[in-house]
């Protein structure tokens, strides 16, 4: 309960307090964004390669790419799941901030668990988002490779051809 009333400038403080974790919830919610674009693109990648299992394509080479593909969303899944827990334990620390401070209750230690676990769960979240991108860049490393190789296989075959000619 309210005993006194509040003063403006402990109003005021209060509110510079709460809106600490709201800078955090902006930076979580820009990387929500960039999480959720990576999955989509996966999962528009995994609809084209679902299509063309089930036309009857090169069976092998696209069950390695659907292996490769279902590793990305589960580490992207893990990046967005722990990015929504640090942005909702960024809101439940902001409202303990004026909970706390409208119930004069000590909630120091809810505070520092709630900030804390956000920022844990933002790390995990950031590493996951790493992991993935490093699948993907060896993903395309080892695809340009091997499209470099046969470039280069069918430009040998070329040429043998051309001496066998002349």
């Amino acid at each position: 309960m309210i005993n006194e009333p509040f003063e403006a400038a402990s109003v005021v403080h209060i509110i510079q307090i709460a809106l600490t974790p709201v800078f955090l919830l902006s930076g979580i919610a820009a990387l929500l964004g960039v999480f959720s674009n990576r999955l989509a693109r996966v999962a528009d990648r995994l609809h084209i390669v679902t299509g063309a299992l089930e036309t009857g394509g090169n069976s092998a080479k696209l069950t390695a790419q659907l292996t490769y593909l279902r590793r990305r969303l589960r580490i992207l899944e893990v990046a967005v799941g722990m990015g929504a827990m640090a942005g909702a334990m960024t809101c439940a620390a902001t409202l303990t901030l004026f909970i706390g401070t409208l119930r004069e209750a000590g909630s120091g230690a809810v505070l520092y668990t709630l900030f804390g676990l956000a920022v844990i769960c933002i790390f995990v979240a950031l590493m996951a988002f790493m992991a993935e991108v490093l699948v993907t860049t060896i993903g395309l490393r080892a695809r340009a490779e091997k499209a470099e190789r046969q470039a280069d296989e069918r430009a040998e075959e070329r040429m043998e051809e051309t001496m066998e000619e002349s």
